[in-house]
């Protein structure tokens, strides 16, 4: 089992949870400070923002997770075979990129990427996704590198499935058996992830009933098709947030 679930830092959790509501995803869990939402696929975590020595999502209790913040992450089924059968996969490239580690919320297990990126795979919770999800919409997260060779190869050894691009560049797309989009898109500085959605339902009938509930959008047409952007919750009080302004929802056509 392989789900994309990235969680989300931020102090506007009201303001998110009326956005994704809006988008068509589904409160499934509601405990204050940890709010997760599904999607039609994929699932996405909010959480309130993480003072240093608190102890993230998945984190020990050194990390500190800033207001705005987004961690890649995924969740499986066994944590202890999902761990095997990424390191079995590994073995030809010589890598071992996951480890069973105990954090404050229990037992998960870190990756690490080549590029030193390193996330979170922890056990899903029983039951399938919501059905009241908008079936069009999915997660999508991104892990930005310098490396994109070496992230992709780290995904593929997750059980990510690869994903044929338009166009022959170093990006890399994967979908999750279970749910939700990976992305790897090149970039300098220090890896770190992004967050997006995808649509394959008519993204001008989504614009407005983004629109008709009170969120700034606009659609932009751009080399591989039509891109919807809505107004980004954390943005009016974290200019320069690491998500930007607005947050995008690509077009994409249905069985892609």
């Amino acid at each position: 089992m392989l789900r994309v679930r990235p969680i989300h830092y931020t102090s506007r959790i009201d303001q998110w949870a009326r956005l994704l509501t809006a988008l068509g995803m589904v409160r499934t869990v509601d405990d204050g400070g940890w709010q997760e939402f599904d999607a039609g696929s994929g699932r996405l975590a909010l959480h309130r923002p993480v003072a240093a020595g608190e102890g993230a999502a998945g984190e020990g209790g050194s990390h500190s997770a800033p207001d705005g913040k987004t961690d890649f992450g995924v969740e499986v089924g066994d944590l202890a075979e999902f761990a095997r059968r990424t390191n079995a996969a590994g073995v030809e490239a010589g890598t071992a990129p996951a480890e069973l580690v105990q954090a404050r919320h229990g037992e998960t297990c870190r990756i690490t990427g080549g590029d030193g990126f390193g996330f979170y795979a922890d056990k899903a919770a029983p039951g399938a996704p919501s059905a009241d999800a908008d079936p069009d919409l999915t997660v999508v997260e991104v892990w930005f590198t310098p490396d994109a060779d070496t992230a992709a190869q780290t995904l593929r050894h997750m059980g990510a499935r690869l994903r044929p691009a338009p166009d022959d560049d170093e990006t890399a797309d994967f979908t999750a058996k279970n749910g939700g989009v990976l992305m790897v898109r090149p970039a300098s500085g220090a890896p770190r992830a992004g967050l997006g959605f995808e649509y394959t339902g008519d993204l001008s009938a989504l614009r407005d009933r983004l629109a008709a509930a009170g969120h700034t959008v606009s659609i932009t047409d751009e080399a591989f098709g039509r891109t919807l952007h809505v107004a980004n919750p954390d943005a009016a009080d974290l200019p320069g947030n690491p998500n930007g302004a607005t947050l995008w929802i690509s077009a994409k056509p249905a069985g892609a």
